[in-house]
């Protein structure tokens, strides 16, 4: 089972160095280390930022103005598809 708080917190990291506000999952990238390929894991769950993306579109509303509430939403997001 995932440690939430463990994978905000990793959400966020990741995030935070991205050029606010961001319009859409794109302007996301250049903030990630590897890129699209970046990983985030917790317990057994894992995932990378580009399949994170695919499943949580419909769940994001861009633009966002600051990693914490782009986070927020990322979180929902994974809790609505069964992702942690």
């Amino acid at each position: 089972m995932a440690d939430n708080d463990d994978l905000r917190s990793q959400l966020h990291d990741a995030f935070e160095g991205a050029d606010y506000p961001v319009n859409n999952q794109m302007d996301l990238v250049p903030a990630l280390p590897n890129g699209p390929a970046t990983k985030f894991e917790s317990g057994e769950t894992s995932f990378t930022a580009m399949e994170m993306a695919t499943r949580l579109g419909s769940h994001q509303e861009f633009p966002y103005e600051d990693a914490d509430t782009l986070v927020d939403d990322i979180m929902v997001g994974l809790e609505k598809e069964e992702m942690i």
